[in-house]
């Protein structure tokens, strides 16, 4: 990855630029203590008291088990995970990742489909052991330094038109990304050619020669607007959800030969303003649920079209704009423009009211995730430029003596990540502990807490 400013693009010869994992001196970079103009630290904790003059903030970062960032040039709005064939449940360093994203390009000429492979990743620990031996060190110990840089290799297809928002699924052997765009259209594309460049230098170099435009499997201008809310199902392989912002909804159900998709006509339509996100359950393959700008949340039956079955009418005071289902539990986590983040209950859900409300974040809600690997913990990010996690399962007594400033926190809060400018997506890694990808205008952030 690239230092601010640069471009993350491959040169002529197809090689590939270095993860950036140091932090800019110049930049006001995430936090956890902040330096008061006497010298004295003290924690910060973003939205209780503004910066004062002289004070700035400094990342702590021994409270990081991991922490790399990167640019892609133009921003991403949006980026999903692909699944990669290195094993469940991995924690060993050096880590490697598999990343599909869509940029927001100045002009629609611009604008990218990116597949990112990121590897070589260590954790915060080996910088420590690298400080710690660094007097009198060897040339032997700085070629072993460089090994230890983290790597990124980086295949884009031209894109008409800005990417709202991409999700990415496997279907057989196909590694498919699902693209709602600002052009009105929602598309499929193939990703195998862009997966196995990133793999290979010599597919590499071909793949940089082609350099044409992505040609979309299948695409879908029935929503005759644009839109964000799009989800694959994970009970059916190639089965798709998508919702404009004029409040319609389209099933696609796959065809076979992997190729297209039967999209009925009739949309899904008790919502009275745009759909801002989708998700299907779990567990049910025909069930979905859906939030909006009308601010609420309905949940829906593909055999009992076209109005849905439960709804939250007033779920938050103003646009919900994310829903996350989670994977274990029956239960939904929403966010609004209000700030709020809510836990509902499935089996309560008619009653209108969460079971659990939090006001952490100072601005709108942009994104908000379960944790796949364990079902009480959950990130959330806003337009405050923070990223929240959470846990569910603290209680009050379970909290000992806190700082000064931190006391008054919501128990269940784990920590507060900063240092990227208009945060507007964050995913965990489905196959990596603890590890969280977040998008940002700034960039994008690679990175394991202390906390989870």
């Amino acid at each position: 990855m690239s230092a601010p400013g640069e471009d993350t693009f491959p040169n002529e010869d197809g090689e590939m630029d270095e993860v950036k994992d140091e932090v800019d001196s110049d930049e006001e970079e995430m936090d956890e203590e902040e330096v008061a103009g006497d010298g004295e630290s003290k924690v910060y904790v973003p939205g209780i008291e503004p910066l004062q003059p002289g004070e700035e903030l400094e990342m702590d970062r021994s409270a990081y088990r991991m922490y790399h960032e990167c640019q892609t040039g133009a921003p991403c709005l949006s980026f999903d995970v692909l699944r990669d064939g290195d094993g469940e449940g991995r924690e060993q360093f050096p880590l490697s990742m598999l990343l599909c994203a869509g940029t927001q390009a100045d002009t629609a000429f611009s604008n990218r489909l990116l597949v990112m492979r990121m590897h070589n990743l260590y954790g915060t620990e080996n910088e420590k052991e690298e400080k710690d031996g660094s007097d009198g060190e060897s040339d032997e110990e700085e070629e072993e330094d460089e090994d230890k840089k983290p790597q990124m290799e980086l295949a884009m297809m031209p894109h008409y038109g800005g990417i709202n928002r991409v999700r990415v699924t496997r279907r057989g052997e196909q590694s498919l990304a699902a693209v709602w765009s600002e052009k009105g259209q929602v598309e499929i594309f193939d990703l195998r050619p862009q997966l196995e460049a990133v793999h290979s230098s010599a597919a590499m170099t071909a793949f940089i020669k082609q350099e044409k435009e992505a040609t979309p499997l299948f695409s879908f201008s029935g929503h005759m607007t644009e839109g964000f809310a799009i989800d694959w199902s994970p009970k059916v392989p190639g089965r798709l959800v998508s919702g404009d912002c004029k409040k319609n909804i389209h099933v696609w159900e796959p065809q076979e030969g992997g190729t297209s998709w039967k999209i009925d006509q009739r949309p899904f339509s008790s919502h009275s303003k745009s759909v801002e996100d989708l998700q299907w359950s779990p567990t049910e393959a025909t069930v979905f649920a859906s939030c909006s700008v009308d601010q609420s949340i309905r949940i829906w039956d593909i055999r009992a079209p076209p109005n849905s079955m439960l709804s939250a009418t007033e779920a938050h005071s103003s646009d919900v704009n994310v829903i996350s289902w989670n994977r274990s539990e029956p239960f939904l986590l929403s966010g609004g423009d209000d700030g709020l983040l809510k836990v509902w209950d499935l089996r309560q859900f008619q009653s209108g009211r969460p079971v659990a409300n939090f006001k952490q974040h100072g601005a709108p809600i942009t994104a908000v995730e379960w944790n796949p690997m364990d079902s009480s913990v959950f990130a959330a990010s806003g337009a405050d430029d923070v990223v929240s996690q959470w846990d569910l399962s603290v209680e009050s007594s379970d909290v000992g003596a806190r700082a000064e400033g931190v006391k008054d926190l919501p128990p269940q809060l784990l920590f507060l990540h900063q240092g990227q400018s208009e945060v507007k997506e964050i995913h965990w890694h489905p196959q990596v502990p603890g590890v969280m990808i977040s998008t940002a205008l700034s960039g994008f952030n690679v990175f394991r807490t202390i906390s989870v």
